[in-house]
């Protein structure tokens, strides 16, 4: 594959994960759609390292990003069940007269 491809499928994840958060109601879904568009940014950076400077340091870069995108979703996905299992809230318009 050669750079356009792979700038072509981050774009393709990116406009998923933005359909995604901006059409969706639900809090897990939106969360689902971050992480494509995360997704997405991760495959655009690995995609240049390789093609304009190959080196293990893009690699670790890059594995680094996806652990803490990881436990970043990890978390959320905590906030979220906890918000659902005190007040059964799922939607983001409900989730929003939390606000204290």
């Amino acid at each position: 594959m050669t750079l356009p491809e792979f700038l072509i499928l981050a774009a393709a994840l990116f406009s998923v994960g933005l359909f995604g958060v901006l059409s969706q109601q639900s809090i897990v879904m939106i969360m689902m759609g971050l992480e494509l568009m995360i997704n997405a940014v991760i495959v655009a950076a690995a995609a240049f390292w390789y093609f304009c400077r190959p080196s293990a340091d893009a690699q670790v870069l890059v594995l680094v990003a996806v652990t803490a995108m990881a436990v970043e979703m990890a978390a959320g996905f905590a906030v979220t069940t906890a918000i659902f299992r005190a007040r059964d809230v799922d939607l983001v318009d409900s989730a929003a007269d939390l606000k204290g």
